[in-house]
């Protein structure tokens, strides 16, 4: 399917592993051009290089963190003073620390607001006025099967996600009617360092040993198996396309089955 990204420029936080890194190339590979931040300076300059190199386009790395929205309006004005606007944008962020509610203090909840959530609303904002400008835009939102199923042990993650999803449907509405679309992506039991992590502290809780909790996950997956990020990112990639012109507001699960609810 020719998705017709060509021309088009796409934001994507957390771009230097995992989902993020799965959805940069999966965009860059359609055509677009990449503007991908991370913490990190080294892995977020060597991931820019491979997906330049092995796709051709042009790709900016700007270090930097989503939960300082300080750093989102330098990053987003770098990326706009190289390629001149941002046509997609891609909310993600290393998810909050697992624990049970009396485990988290006050500036545990706190630090999760300003990841979680805060860095999807401030990058949102700082978008928002270029893709009405055009009247043209994608916002996409990596968020989590626990927004529709909460995963114990992810107090943080649960409650956040769930806030982000709010935001997002509600924002989706307000922008339907100028050529904006926004949809949240729920990545279920993916092979990621994150589920690595999970996986470890799943372990920690219930005794047992880290391939013994990643074994019990894929009983509970009727695909019998973990995801690969590069299935995650042909969504994204979709839902970034003229293509998906009529989908807004959704969230969409790319979770094997595991979600047992109807909708």
């Amino acid at each position: 399917m020719e998705l017709g990204l060509g021309g088009r420029t796409a934001f994507v936080a957390a771009g230097s592993r995992g989902l993020g890194r799965a959805i940069a190339e999966e965009l860059a590979r359609e055509g677009a051009e990449l503007a991908i931040c991370a913490r990190s300076p080294d892995p977020l300059a060597q991931a820019a290089e491979q997906i330049r190199r092995e796709t051709g386009r042009d790709v900016l790395a700007i270090p930097g963190d989503v939960a300082d929205p300080t750093a989102i309006d330098s990053m987003i004005d770098s990326a706009i003073g190289r390629f001149g606007k941002i046509d997609i944008l891609v909310t993600n962020a290393g998810g909050p620390p697992s624990g049970t509610f009396t485990s988290l203090t006050p500036s545990m909840w706190e630090d999760a607001v300003d990841l979680t959530l805060m860095s999807v609303v401030n990058l949102c904002r700082a978008v928002m006025p270029g893709m009405k400008e055009r009247g043209w835009g994608r916002i996409i939102n990596v968020t989590s099967i626990a927004v529709k199923q909460p995963v114990d042990g992810l107090m943080l993650s649960n409650s956040l996600r769930a806030a982000v999803t709010g935001f997002a449907r509600t924002l989706a509405n307000e922008v339907a009617g100028l050529g904006i679309t926004v949809n949240n992506i729920l990545p279920g039991y993916t092979r990621t360092e994150r589920v690595e992590q999970l996986s470890e502290a799943a372990a920690g809780r219930e005794g047992i040993t880290r391939e013994q909790a990643l074994a019990k996950w894929e009983s509970q997956i009727p695909m019998g198996r973990l995801g690969e990020p590069r299935e995650f990112a042909a969504l994204a990639a979709f839902l970034a396309s003229d293509r998906a012109s009529y989908i807004t507001g959704q969230s969409i699960a790319v979770d094997g089955g595991w979600i047992r609810s109807l909708l």
